[in-house]
């Protein structure tokens, strides 16, 4: 009998167990090459899992809901009805809890499953995270849609079927709902222009978290972590074994927030235009963009802005926006809109999350004057932001005047930027805020 084992997949480089979020196919059901079988939680998205090997789907391992390290055996695949039979009859005669470990494939090759470190007569399934959305839905009939978007089917009453999805091969996502119910699909920032401080209006696009989420279990009961929290938590852990120094700045934002006013019509987002100054000054210090290795101080190709967004079910993801010194003002909007609706939705890719190279946080929409962030793993430093406010300030001419400033506070790996880079590098973003904010639209 040919029998064709599934694999927890690694889908980051970071991931080392994976939770099963639904089986999109059942015991029985027929199974195509290339055709999507489940869907995998990983650190911080959701993502299909692709079959390369036709015939029908014979046993599910772990159920939806069930977590395994990368390589364990959670499915099993036949190719014919007859071994289908067979194996309904016998029981499968693998299962994920004796079947044996193997170490992680890379993320980003579709057909490098791992093996198991025994050699058994199955031969594996080989599966991969899909490398781009599809236009359809090729599910055969059947409506696969991701958890927050039948939640949110549910509560607008919008009927999933017929309904066209953008997500992985056609998934429909929050998005899709969103707009079969006649609404924009959720932009990243809501808050009108000019009521907020600058600081403020460049939170990283995060609406308050729901009653249900922020109100605390009830007394006496734990609350077990998400997959998402507990990659939050291995690297805070990790960022323990980093040297770390802290380094402040005054901002004056006053001009900052007249452009903003002047460009939010054409679409441009604060943390866009915090995201773009910060890559502006970064281009004038390589050393502050970039990160520690074994061999030496690594400096990247390009300038990606990660910036920290707060997740509704608990933790954090880092939406990057690649090459932010290269591009424009409003496509780094666009982008960014995109990343936060993917973000919340759990659609994003790896590289969509993994390959900042430098980390942009704000707490100041909640009133936050000043703090210090965390430094991420593999980044040289994070810029944290606080609430701008008001204050008596004396001028150059020794007058006083009444200016809006923010505190800033870098976090840097001190084996790699010294204290003077730290400096320099808040000098010059000071002054691109402060005197030509204008520049950040050519």
């Amino acid at each position: 009998m040919a029998t064709f084992e599934i694999f927890m997949p690694a889908l980051s480089s970071t991931m080392t167990e994976g939770k099963i979020v639904e089986w999109l196919k059942q015991p029985g059901d027929r199974v195509e090459r290339g055709e999507s079988v489940l869907v995998v939680e990983s650190d911080k998205a959701d993502m299909d899992v692709e079959s390369f090997e036709a015939g029908f789907l014979g046993a599910v391992l772990l159920p939806a809901g069930g977590t395994a390290p990368v390589g364990e055996t959670i499915g099993l695949v036949v190719e014919t009805e007859a071994e289908l039979a067979e194996l309904k009859a016998n029981g499968p005669a693998t299962s994920a809890a004796s079947a044996p470990a193997a170490a992680p494939a890379p993320a980003a090759t579709p057909a490098s499953t791992p093996e198991p470190a025994a050699a058994p007569a199955p031969a594996p399934v080989a599966v991969a995270a899909p490398p781009a959305p599809a236009s359809s839905n090729g599910h055969g009939g059947r409506v696969v849609a991701s958890p927050r978007a039948k939640k949110l089917a549910q509560q607008l009453g919008v009927q999933l079927e017929g309904l066209r999805g953008s997500g992985p091969h056609g998934r429909l996502i929050a998005a899709d709902v969103e707009r079969a119910a006649g609404r924009t699909p959720t932009a990243p920032s809501a808050v009108p222009a000019g009521t907020l401080p600058a600081a403020q209006a460049a939170a990283p696009a995060v609406a308050p978290l729901p009653a249900a989420v922020a109100a605390p279990v009830g007394p006496g009961e734990t609350l077990p972590f998400t997959t998402l929290q507990q990659a939050v938590n291995r690297n805070m852990v990790a960022s323990l074994a980093v040297p770390t120094f802290r380094v402040g700045y005054t901002i004056t934002t006053d001009k900052l927030d007249a452009f903003y006013k002047q460009v939010k019509p054409k679409g441009v987002t604060m943390t866009a235009l915090l995201a773009k100054a910060v890559a502006s000054a970064l281009s004038g210090h390589p050393r502050v963009n970039a990160a520690y290795s074994e061999a030496g101080i690594a400096y990247p190709e390009g300038i990606n802005v990660a910036v920290a967004v707060a997740m509704e079910d608990g933790g954090l993801v880092t939406p990057v926006l690649a090459a932010a010194n290269r591009n424009d003002l409003y496509s780094l909007s666009r982008s960014w809109a995109d990343l936060v609706s993917r973000a919340r939705s759990k659609q994003l890719k790896p590289e969509e999350y993994s390959t900042g190279t430098f980390t942009l946080s704000n707490l100041g929409m909640f009133g936050v004057d000043r703090f210090d962030a965390i430094l991420p793993p593999g980044t040289g430093a994070i810029l944290a932001v606080g609430a701008s406010r008001p204050v008596v300030a004396a001028n150059s001419d020794g007058s006083i005047a009444v200016k809006r400033q923010m505190q800033v506070n870098l976090t840097a790996d001190h084996r790699v930027i010294y204290g003077a880079d730290a400096a320099g590098f808040l000098k010059d973003l000071a002054k691109i805020i402060e005197t030509q904010p204008e520049s950040l639209a050519l």
